[in-house]
């Protein structure tokens, strides 16, 4: 899984505390991360729908939908895609022991495990939503963190 990840939720957790859209170098400034950077993953949840831009003096990210309806598995494949994390190569088919493929006909016990690993992870990201992610927040932060962060992202810069 990418780093992009990481900073991609971070950023639809925090845009749960603010009801105005908020400028991609804003986010970035709180973040302390590189606003090119953290672009490419703003653009990646907006092609996926999770997030849009508003354009204007005003302008910035806003979620599309309410954060119970955005799950992490959602933010992960807009950032890194749908792949597997395991793509099987057929090992078992090459060297002086290869397996001819015709003998092949079902995965490997690697493969097999590799995929159910695979669906377990994505099931336990599709079971957790952005608004569950915004509560471990306040419970872990505090219950005030979301809306300090929301102050300060609405506070107009000087």
């Amino acid at each position: 899984m990418s780093g992009g990840v990481e900073w991609a939720l971070h950023c639809c957790v925090v845009l749960t505390s603010v009801e105005e859209p908020v400028p991609a170098t804003r986010l970035a400034e709180l973040h302390d991360v590189s606003a090119s950077y953290l672009a490419k993953q703003l653009q990646a949840l907006s092609r996926a729908g999770l997030i849009r831009s508003v354009q204007g003096k005003a302008g910035g990210y806003v979620l599309t939908r309410e954060p119970a309806s955005i799950t992490v598995l959602d933010v992960v494949e807009a950032v890194d895609g749908p792949s597997p994390a395991f793509t099987c190569t057929e090992i078992r088919q090459r060297g002086p022991l290869a397996t001819p493929a015709e003998a092949c006909t079902t995965p490997c016990p690697i493969a097999r495990v590799m995929g159910g690993a695979d669906a377990a992870w994505r099931e336990a990201l599709r079971t957790v939503s952005i608004a569950d992610l915004a509560q471990d927040v306040a419970s872990a932060s505090g219950p005030t963190a979301l809306a300090r962060v929301s102050a300060w992202l609405t506070t107009p810069q000087g």
